[in-house]
Order: C-alpha cells, then structure tokens, then sequence
C-alpha cells in the first residue's frame, strides 16, 4: 500500500487497490476444493492480527475471517452442484476466464458481506472490489506470463 499512497494521498480508505490474496484465495479454491478452507485460514488469521492486534478476536473480525476462507470454496461448489463443474480434472483443459468470473462473484458476495459485517461505508465496498477484482487480474496476467516462459525455456 505505500505505492498507492504516494498515487492517491488522499484515499481515504484502508483498502487495497491491488488486493493479490484475492488471487490466491480463488486459485487456491479451485484447486484444492474445500481444503483451501483450511490452508487459507492461518495466513487470512494472521494478516487480520498483524493489522487489527487484539481486535482480531472481536466478532465483526471473526465473521470477516471465515468469510474470507469459505466465500470462494461455496461458489465452487455451488456451481458445481447446478452442474458446471470448473475444478481442474486431467482429461480437460482449465477454463480460465470461468475462474475469473468465480473470482469476480465472490469479490462481490465477499467485498458485500465483509462490509456488512464491519459495518463501513459504501465507498468501503467499492474499494474492496476495486483491490479483489484487480488483484486477481494482475495475479492470473502474472502467472500467465510466467508459466509461458517457462514453456518456452523447455
């Protein structure tokens, strides 16, 4: 965030622009499944203690938290459920704009109950689908890169 202080020293919000573990949460979602659960949750927990102190433990952080690390698994599931199953399987290539769409979803479902649960503002909201939605791109438009020149090394 010190970069995009010195772009927006007025933004008012604690927010990221640029919200990578957006990214990481709905990869990590899609190929783990409901495991991702519990891989995500000490990180998520101790990103929430290092920003919040003892006030991690407070309910509306609590609430935050578990939203956090269950938002992205449901909508897979979900999906999977009414019969559009995007988890990887060997016999098919991976549909990375579906992932996308499931990482924009559940920046709104998420950016919406986080938000709800804290109580913020509604330029609280946009401001967490502005960094989600974001990072997630950056984060795929990243790896896309590196994985084709590592192809291309081989």
């Amino acid at each position: 965030m010190p970069l995009q202080n010195v772009f927006f020293p007025e933004y008012p919000s604690r927010a990221s622009l640029l919200f990578l573990p957006h990214g990481v949460r709905v990869l990590a979602a899609w190929l783990l499944g409901w495991r991702a659960i519990f891989a995500l949750l000490p990180g998520v927990f101790a990103v929430f203690a290092f920003l919040g102190g003892a006030d991690v433990f407070l309910p509306s952080r609590m609430l935050a938290i578990v939203i956090a690390v269950t938002t992205v698994p449901t909508v897979f599931y979900l999906l999977k459920w009414a019969g559009w199953d995007l988890f990887p399987r060997p016999d098919r290539k991976p549909c990375w704009l579906c992932v996308m769409g499931v990482g924009v979803i559940t920046s709104f479902l998420a950016s919406a109950m986080t938000n709800m649960s804290f109580g913020s503002a509604g330029v609280e909201y946009i401001a967490f689908l502005i960094g989600d939605i974001s990072g997630l791109f950056f984060l795929m438009l990243g790896l896309y890169f590196t994985f084709r020149f590592m192809d291309r090394r081989t």
